[in-house]
């Protein structure tokens, strides 16, 4: 059978390495490999990695921090699978995720990245009773997304090595390796890294209608710091804009508010109505194609951002834990 790698990035994750660690050595495809890469961490993520160094299928490497994008063109630049997986430290990948997504690359030879819908568990591992489906399975194209980027979270997709092998180049400051991930991107990089691969190769997108991996939803996410967030997004949007101008001046304000409404929906989360109105206002004045597209998503959007913004974060809690309490969260298998 063909070797599969899972390229594990770490940083500071000694709470939950293991469980990812005990989901990952639970696949039902082999021959697989995973490599950890510990990036710099200051707590006990090395020992604990360490203590998985004995099984052969398991390697650890150690760098000074360069952040996920470079833990991951580390490990790619040691894998010896045809077919290379990435699951955050911290998730977890259901038994049938690697064969799944094995099986669906080897049937359909045009696929270069393969995807799956997550469920998310919080900082207990909990199953919190919502997830992420991808929002299209087929005919994937640069405008979706850029728009909406249906291949979802950083342990939601299993890659060709040969569509990497296609991306792959190496910038002038970097002597060793290669890059698949633009490591000057500690936010945005998957994306940068998935229009870069719809933009220049012929390796088409794909995704199955199961919810195979499970993620965590911590606090401190990537919606954290809208500003922040906004500018890598704005920074990516720059860089490639050259290899398809006609793409990013149809579809840019489009995408622009969905990352807005996306940011604003973060921020419900976190009960800040101020905020999550003035996203939700931002989102409005650079497009109005969500509202056509996804009207039930976005007037939700709306309807709670002003919901929250004039009842207070006080109040609003104590409806969610009355609507928890009354209803309580469907689990997803």
């Amino acid at each position: 059978m063909t070797l599969a790698s899972i390229i594990v990035p770490a940083f500071n994750v000694a709470g939950t390495l293991e469980k990812t660690m005990h989901a990952l050595l639970a696949q039902t495809y082999a021959p697989f490999e995973i490599i950890i890469v510990d990036d710099g961490s200051s707590d006990a993520t090395p020992q604990i990695a360490a203590q998985f160094s004995t099984d052969p299928r398991v390697s650890v490497l150690r760098q000074a921090n360069r952040g996920t994008a470079g833990a991951r063109n580390v490990g790619i630049s040691v894998a010896q699978g045809e077919y290379i997986g990435f699951c955050q430290a911290g998730d977890l990948w259901m038994p049938n995720k690697l064969a799944r997504h094995v099986t669906h690359l080897r049937a359909c030879p045009n696929v270069g990245v393969s995807f799956s819908g997550s469920a998310w568990i919080d900082e207990t591992g909990a199953v919190t009773g919502r997830g992420q489906m991808p929002c299209c399975l087929t005919a994937v194209t640069p405008a979706r997304i850029l728009k909406r980027n249906p291949i979802g979270n950083g342990s939601a997709m299993v890659i060709r090595r040969a569509a990497l092998d296609d991306i792959a180049y190496r910038p002038r400051c970097e002597v060793q390796r290669n890059w698949y991930f633009d490591e000057t991107f500690r936010q945005c990089a998957d994306i940068e890294c998935w229009m870069r691969m719809a933009l220049t190769t012929s390796w088409a997108f794909e995704g199955l209608r199961d919810m195979l991996t499970k993620t965590r939803q911590s606090e401190g996410g990537f919606c954290t710091n809208p500003d922040r967030q906004l500018a890598a997004w704005e920074r990516m949007i720059a860089k490639l804009t050259p290899l398809d101008p006609a793409v990013f001046k149809t579809h840019s304000p489009a995408a622009r508010a969905y990352q807005l409404r996306a940011l604003a929906r973060r921020a419900i989360r976190d009960l800040d109505g101020a905020q999550a109105v003035n996203l939700t206002y931002g989102a409005i004045a650079q497009s109005r194609l969500p509202l056509i597209e996804e009207p039930g998503q976005s007037l939700r959007t709306i309807c709670a951002a002003v919901a929250l913004f004039c009842a207070g974060p006080e109040t609003t809690r104590k409806v969610m834990q009355l609507k928890e309490l009354l209803w309580g969260a469907k689990p997803v298998s």
